[in-house]
């Protein structure tokens, strides 16, 4: 039997248009036509079709598809096992990005309790990166120091804010004028603002001993968006990261632990 490009249209549920661009992509052409040239598919170019869409329906391109149809020693099994792998990493991103998307809707139900444009002349070019901060929040939101953190940032007033960024400005400026003059990153001077460093973090967030500061500092080397929201990428200088790493942990050495507090 044939059929028209309506018909199969219908039995397949897609498009004409759809039909017609196989047709030209030479992936499904009828195998004959009517007497007035219309386009007639057989019972074979049917089977061909349910191939195709079957196919498509597990998102395998055009071309790929037209070689797993067309060459006899293509091995459609090792076609169809590549695209199992990739599928199952898809689902695996798409489980991780609703628990992140999750994730962010906690997180933006806590923290800074500004408006934007309150935020924008607080915080001025420091900005906070959501991807970094919603990983932050899966990786401690079960410890009780982050999430005493949370708890002390959402409390703070827009005065509150700005006497913080304030401070900071303050510190990030010294910092980088003792990197600037050499002074060396276990001297007294650099170790004197990596305490300073660790008392603002205590005093306006949550209880900071040495060894969290170290961690903290750590993570100043190791991703750039922590780095940043210490010092604003305008005022950084190469090297400056692991200065103040060593710096903190050289601050750790010289405190006993009683004065942690």
């Amino acid at each position: 039997m044939s059929y028209s490009v309506g018909q199969v249209s219908g039995f397949a549920g897609i498009t004409v248009r759809t039909l017609h661009h196989y047709d030209k992509a030479g992936l499904l052409s009828p195998s004959d036509r009517s007497p007035a040239g219309y386009r007639l598919y057989s019972d074979a170019d049917l089977s061909r079709l349910q191939q195709i869409l079957f196919y498509r329906e597990l998102g395998f391109p055009l071309d790929e598809i037209a070689t797993i149809l067309e060459d006899p020693q293509a091995n459609a099994l090792d076609h169809l096992r590549a695209r199992h792998r990739l599928l199952n990493d898809q689902i695996s991103k798409l489980q991780r990005l609703v628990e992140v998307a999750e994730q962010a809707m906690e997180v933006q139900q806590t923290g800074v309790e500004l408006s934007p444009e309150e935020r924008f002349e607080v915080f001025g070019e420091v900005t906070f990166d959501l991807t970094y901060a919603t990983q932050a929040h899966l990786k401690w939101q079960h410890r009780e120091s982050y999430q005493r953190s949370m708890a002390r940032a959402a409390e703070h007033s827009k005065e509150d804010w700005a006497k913080i960024m304030a401070e900071a400005a303050d510190w990030h400026l010294r910092l980088t004028a003792a990197f600037d003059a050499g002074e060396p990153a276990d001297g007294e001077r650099a170790m004197d603002l990596a305490e300073e460093h660790r008392q603002h973090i205590a005093r306006w967030f949550t209880p900071c001993p040495t060894d969290v500061h170290g961690r903290i500092a750590d993570g100043f080397v190791t991703d750039p968006r922590a780095f940043a929201l210490a010092v604003p990428p305008t005022e950084q200088r190469p090297g400056l990261a692991p200065y103040l790493r060593t710096a903190v942990h050289a601050n750790a050495v010289r405190r006993s632990p009683a004065d942690d507090a």
